[in-house]
């Protein structure tokens, strides 16, 4: 995750008021600050009853709104078996409006009826409108006693979760409310305590089986319902549910991304707990090793599945001392197979939800890179068959019949219209676009403001996409690879001065033809319904539901990496990386100015934030983009239309005494490009030219501006050479060094859309509008 401070916070109900625990976390490195404070609050039992009209999300009030209640005029759904879900109540706990919902159904598993809490991230919106999407899911398992409100109120977990775009599910620990339900009068046995197996003995049988209303029946009501964890799906729970989200995880390792677990009961065989509870659910103590997580690990691990298993204990945890959670004994099994597990033991912590709470952010990241890494592989092999499905024996020097958004004149919209794409020619390769997002050089065509602009054309070149088939001579890619066209190639050939010399990344290989619109041979590959030819654009033409491309403008990357994130990589977010990391190459402590807060000037901010920058300044009209700057690392903001003055002698005068060591210009603006260079640092402050300027129009300042030490450069896609630095980025993307999604702020369905996407390009608040094919 970019570097952000965030505050947790762990809500404990009482009887008269709530009480807020809150830590800061310093750039996730663990350091936290306590500060305790008290509210007053009348309605702590109607937040354990989720029906509260106010709820508390770090450290501060957040209005929830209070959608229903649990009367008969409660929202419902069906799911594919009948069975009604009944929306009891949703808020939204999250400053992004992230979702809570309380949810009944009649469960065929415990023939009873079950609540459960869903909490579903900001994001959820946006992917329910996508083709073939889902909200990856995490599993919470709660311990004895819990009921699903416990980790609602106390666990802190909704703020993290939503900025990872994680779906919560946070189901009971037993059947209960039923008068015929079995129970017993210890807290350990019964209800609150249905340790997640399927019991097999009276009276229990015919109720508690928790196993398989986790594993089976809740996630396919999800799936089927909300689109929760079709893709990918992880587990973590707390003690009782340490044991569940361990045994579950590893009785079928390939159902789950990820597994952790605070205080688990690690051996519950040999512990109190774990006896009692096999003894009556299952007819005896041997009958529960095929749900103790240590016996499992030694029987059937390691499990590959598993980089990595996470778990934190609490040294001042009474239960660790009674011998009722032994991860020593796991620790020692894991040994034996070679499995890696890491236990985290914390002085001062004990058994409750403070503990899970301080350490909630720590288990939300553990898991987000293990689901998003799932999720592309998923969406890899679903893409993949959608390649096989048209197999390139059928169609493989044969021409395709696809839908294309068509330029047919400056100032027009596009239109939607069925064309031909012929196979492709020696040294090319065409692909199958999965993923297109809009740049603004592509509407600067469009209004007529490219000098290189042809008509009719097709637009696109961010875009992610499946190798179809490749034409003679063809090497480095082959059907089914992933890769981003991008519109500077890279030959790489030891006679091409540009690919060898590492002071640039401007091969002209193929510039001449690129920029008249045809491939390296002189032609075209596009034809209208007509028969007419269609000029590409940039060497890409990704507005099309397939395109050719020269092979040397293929980046093959990683098949994990989602199509409709690694796009991003095709242009804005590299070039405004690149100019920070490349052209510029920004020092540690080094003082940064980023005029224009696009995707490319965030990106800048993004990057300078990375090389560890200490003074980043946003400069743009609108400053509604200064939130998403401030998360990215920029540290003051200026509007220049509030000012008395030139921006550049408010830099350089009143914000900093002799300017700034590099400025950017990412708005395409000749006024704004020397502006950028004049708050530069005397001496030897530099700045880079980003922004495209319209055509005829030309940059200007004083000599004396560049006598006195200054540089003025420009970057074209941040100096990255396209085929061995794009991969190595979307790794960075993969990896979680490198996040992306903040700059997806539209998502639309379906080439046809993309006149919607521009329309939202247009609207001021796009940073990059998506469009799946």
């Amino acid at each position: 995750m970019f570097a952000r401070r965030a505050v947790t916070s762990a809500l404990v109900a009482s009887v008269s008021c709530i009480r807020v625990e809150a830590f800061s976390t310093i750039g996730g490195i663990g350091i936290r600050r306590p500060s305790t404070f008290r509210i007053a609050n009348n309605a702590a039992a109607s937040v354990a009853a989720a029906s509260a009209t106010t709820t508390r999300v770090r450290g501060r009030v957040v209005g929830a709104r209070h959608f229903a209640s649990a009367s008969s005029d409660s929202s419902e759904s069906n799911n594919n078996n009948n069975n009604k879900l009944q929306v009891i109540s949703t808020i939204s706990v999250t400053q992004n409006n992230g979702s809570l919902l309380r949810i009944r159904h009649r469960s065929e598993s415990t023939n009873t009826d079950m609540t459960f809490s869903l909490f579903l991230p900001s994001s959820h919106r946006t992917i329910l409108k996508s083709k073939n999407q889902s909200t990856p899911a995490l599993y919470w398992l709660s311990g004895l006693t819990c009921d699903d409100t416990n980790f609602s109120m106390k666990a802190n977990a909704f703020a993290s979760a939503d900025g990872e775009g994680i779906a919560l599910v946070i189901p009971d620990t037993s059947p209960r409310g039923e008068e015929n339900v079995a129970d017993d009068e210890g807290y350990d046995l019964g209800k609150g305590a249905g340790f997640y197996v399927d019991a097999s003995e009276e009276p229990w049988s015919d109720n508690y089986n928790m196993y398989s209303y986790i594993t089976k029946e809740l996630p396919s009501i999800l799936e089927e319902n909300y689109s929760v964890g079709v893709d990918a799906k992880s587990i973590f729970g707390h003690s009782m549910g340490g044991h569940g989200a361990l045994t579950m995880a590893f009785k079928d390792p390939k159902a789950w991304a990820s597994v952790s677990a605070f205080s688990p009961i690690c051996n519950p065989t040999k512990c109190g707990w774990g006896t009692k509870a096999f003894q009556n659910y299952l007819g005896s103590v041997e009958a529960g090793n095929d749900s103790d997580a240590t016996i499992l690990l030694d029987s059937n691990g390691p499990f590959a599945e598993y980089d990595n298993i996470l778990i934190d204990q609490g040294l001042d945890d009474d239960f660790l001392g009674e011998g009722q959670l032994r991860p020593e004994a796991l620790e020692a099994a894991a040994d034996r197979v070679g499995q890696t597990v890491t236990v985290r033991r914390h002085a001062g912590y004990d058994h409750s939800y403070y503990f899970i709470s301080s350490f909630m952010d720590d288990h939300i990241e553990f898991h987000a890179k293990r689901l998003k890494k799932a999720q592309g592989l998923r969406r890899a092999s679903i893409s993949a068959g959608v390649v096989g499905s048209v197999p390139q024996s059928d169609t493989a020097g044969k021409p395709i019949t696809c839908q294309a958004m068509v330029a047919r004149a400056p100032k027009e919209p596009l239109t939607c219209e069925t064309i031909t794409v012929d196979p492709p020619a020696a040294g090319e390769v065409r692909v199958k676009v999965i993923a297109n997002a809009l740049c603004h050089t592509d509407i600067y065509t469009l209004d007529g403001y490219d000098p290189e602009g042809l008509f009719p054309c097709i637009l696109g070149h961010e875009a992610g996409c499946i190798v179809e088939s490749i034409g003679e001579g063809v090497t480095s890619v082959q059907p089914g690879d992933h890769v981003i066209p991008c519109y500077t190639p890279q030959c790489a050939q030891p006679s091409c001065i540009f690919c060898q010399s590492p002071k640039t990344n401007l091969c002209p290989q193929i510039r001449g033809t690129q920029g008249q619109g045809v491939m390296p041979d002189g032609t075209k590959r596009f034809k209208d319904k007509d028969g007419n030819d269609i000029y590409h654009f940039m060497g890409c033409s990704t507005m099309s539901e397939y395109t050719v491309l020269a092979e040397i403008s293929c980046a093959k990357i990683s098949k994990e990496a989602p199509l409709e994130k690694a796009c991003l990589f095709g242009c804005g977010v590299s070039t405004g990386l690149g100019a920070v990391w490349n052209t510029c190459k920004v020092e540690t402590d080094a003082t940064v100015a980023v005029f224009g807060l696009g995707a490319v000037g965030l990106a800048v901010i993004q990057g300078a934030a990375m090389a560890g920058a200490s003074k980043i300044i946003a400069v743009d009209v609108n400053p509604s983009k200064f939130d998403m700057a401030r998360k990215l690392g920029a540290t003051d903001f200026v509007d220049p239309t509030k000012l008395d003055k030139p921006v550049q002698q408010h830099i350089a005068g009143d914000i900093t005494t002799w300017g700034v060591d590099f400025s950017f210009d990412c708005t395409g603006n000749v006024d704004v490009m020397r502006a950028a260079l004049e708050c530069a640092h005397r001496g030897w402050g530099t700045s880079c030219v980003i922004g495209v300027a319209a055509s005829g129009h030309e940059i200007s300042t004083r000599p004396f501006q560049l006598v006195t030490g200054r540089v003025w450069k420009g970057t074209a896609f941040g100096g990255f050479k396209s085929r061995t630095d794009v991969p190595k980025l979307v790794d960075r993307m993969l990896s979680g060094e490198l996040p992306v999604d903040h700059y997806i702020t539209h998502t639309f369905a379906g080439v046809d859309k993309t006149n919607e996407a521009i329309d939202a390009l247009h609207g001021g608040s796009c940073l990059r509008a998506v469009v799946q094919y």
